[in-house]
């Protein structure tokens, strides 16, 4: 994808010199601020395997900026998944257990630009960087969550939800146990989370996810302290109920009876935070209950929320009707839902209240990220700040490295529906940001991929406001010749997409799975100059610090991240296409 930048018109003050001269550097007209955030040096382990190449992209560099110095090229496998993935070790139906499988190899992609020799003796180093996406941190308990259609959709609900917590905590293990980049070696220089944080728009949740990214204290429970009071505790076959000798319908597949599960799940878990800088782009889970309805402002359902009551069943007939309207998004305000459960009141099951199950609104959002005791490795406000808490915004620039920015976009709609769109604004602001920083390479960043950006709702904040898809978000990124990639989320599977366009502009689409769904992975991304008129991505998938192994009488946090993976793999209904093919993977 040839893409030469003119260098005609060179600014008298270069990007370095500004640098240094301000520090940091408003690249977003006043949303969120340019951060260059100072990552820790990584040794990486030298290795005698060959360098595969990634997907390529072209673009010469402007004079405008000088390269970083290069990286030595010490490529390394250990804690990804060049060396090992979590596989199942034996059988082919029933509930199977985990263990060490065979590594996924580099694949070169090379649709966008041919590949030219000796580049890798040459290259240097752009920026590197971890994403992370669909954390999904769950409080298993809350009375708003949908666990009854499972009745009608096994996948609806996930056996290892009580276990999310653990999880993530694992991921953020793995990130600090990284040795930089696995290609180049350089120091990684931040890590991204592209949305679907929290799972239910619940202020318990937004807690444990700030807890895990930047450190603390967590107890993954919610109403009553010394009890779990979820589905998994109910005595309804519907579930598996892992403490009890009831033979559930997932205990009839061969899940195993634990002792103890549900007790260990509800413990204080500790996260040693991410010793990396890390920034935050929201999604729809995020804002919204239920990740689809733009209820915001119903007392019904805030009540309902914070409330006494839960439903833990529903005729197949009225599961199957939900479902149709989620899907279709024939109610996206929650209409529907909350005509439902008024009419199922009498069946529900008494729970204790908590108020902290609480929706949290786009500015209690903001606040909490801008809020000092989750500051962690930083930036303060981990992308956004105090401008995006006056303009109501949640989407903003950063600096990367000197020659790169970072574009995190709200790609959600206040509408209601789990797909997204952008408004007229957000739109116009992106291709300002873009053409004011032309001397710089861009990595785009949202929750949702350009597939999934087909909902038009209207923007109750701004009814009047054109809603736009994700074709025209592509367009616009293809016209201009500095964007490399868009990394986002969402659809929990890893792919990517080349982009071409006419006129040698082009640039890759790179979606990672969740941690949520199995094989839950975090990619690592980088960025290479082969000076040769061409730049490189290298993408390398990595998954949690817990053993692919699991040992069902170790119910320690190590012991429950693993029991975490392997009832992902397990889980009924589970779709097994998630990782991609080996061409979405390592590249």
């Amino acid at each position: 994808m040839s893409r030469i930048r003119s260098v005609a018109a060179v600014p008298a003050l270069n990007r370095r010199t500004l640098l240094a001269a301000t520090g940091a550097v408003s690249l977003s007209a006043g949303v969120g601020f340019a951060l260059r955030p100072d990552a820790p040096a990584h040794a990486a382990t030298t290795s005698q395997e060959p360098v595969a190449d990634s997907l390529a992209h072209t673009g010469a560099r402007s004079t405008a900026v000088r390269p970083p110095a290069p990286a030595a090229l010490v490529p390394y496998t250990r804690g990804t998944t060049l060396q090992s993935v979590a596989a199942p070790r034996s059988g082919s139906t029933g509930y199977r257990r985990l263990g060490d499988g065979r590594g996924w190899t580099r694949v070169l992609r090379d649709e966008l630009a041919a590949a030219k020799s000796g580049r890798s003796e040459r290259r240097t180093t752009l920026a590197a960087f971890v994403q992370l996406t669909d954390l999904h941190l769950i409080d298993a308990q809350h009375p708003l969550r949908l666990e009854y259609l499972r009745a009608q959709n096994k996948s609806a609900w996930r056996p290892q939800e009580t276990l999310t917590v653990a999880g993530a905590v694992s991921l953020v293990e793995r990130v600090n146990s990284l040795r930089g980049a696995p290609v180049t070696g350089s120091p990684l220089h931040f890590v991204m989370t592209t949305g679907d944080n929290t799972d239910n728009n619940s202020k318990t949740e937004l807690d444990w996810f700030l807890k895990v990214m930047s450190g603390g204290r967590i107890t993954p429970n919610s109403g009553d302290p010394r009890h779990y009071e979820g589905v998994q505790a109910s005595g309804l076959k519907t579930y598996w109920q892992p403490d009890a000798a009831l033979r559930d319908a997932d205990k009839q597949l061969g899940f195993p009876r634990l002792p103890g599960f549900l007790e260990a799940a509800i413990r204080e878990v500790r996260s040693p935070g991410l010793k990396l800088p890390w920034y935050s782009t929201v999604g729809n889970h995020d804002a919204l209950p239920l990740g689809c309805y733009g209820s915001r402002g119903d007392s019904y359902l805030t009540d309902f929320a914070v409330g006494g009551k839960k439903l833990m069943s529903l005729p197949d007939a009225e599961c199957t009707a939900l479902a149709k309207s989620i899907k279709d998004g024939s109610s996206p305000k929650g209409t529907a839902f909350r005509d439902l459960l008024k009419s199922h009141a009498r069946q529900m099951r008494s729970v204790t209240p908590d108020e902290n199950r609480a929706p949290f609104t786009p500015a209690e959002y903001l606040r909490a990220h801008l809020d000092p005791a989750h500051t962690g490795p930083g930036p303060i406000g981990h992308g956004y700040s105090s401008v995006n808490l006056a303009a109501g915004t949640q989407y903003y620039t950063f600096r990367i490295a000197e020659d790169v920015i970072g574009v995190s976009l709200d790609t959600t709609d206040p509408g209601g529906h789990y797909e997204g769109s952008i408004g007229t604004a957000q739109l116009r602001w992106l291709e300002k940001t873009l053409r004011e920083n032309k001397d710089s390479y861009v990595v785009v960043f949202s929750h949702h991929t350009s597939k999934t950006m087909r909902n038009r709702h209207a923007d109750p904040a701004h009814p009047a406001e054109r809603r736009h898809g994700g074709d025209e978000v592509v367009a616009l990124l293809a016209s201009f010749a500095n964007v490399l990639a868009w990394v986002n989320g969402h659809t929990h599977k890893n792919e990517i997409i080349p982009h071409a366009a006419p006129g040698n502009r082009s640039f890759w689409e790179i979606s990672t799975a969740s941690h949520v769904d199995f094989p839950q992975l975090a990619r690592v991304i980088e960025l290479v100059d082969n000076k040769d008129g061409t730049l490189s991505l290298f993408t390398t998938l990595v998954e949690s610090a817990a053993p692919h192994a699991t040992d069902f009488s170790d119910l320690s946090q190590t012991g429950l991240a693993a029991l975490y993976r392997e009832l992902s793999f397990n889980a009924p209904g589970a779709r097994t296409d998630l990782s991609g093919a080996s061409r979405d993977r390592n590249t």
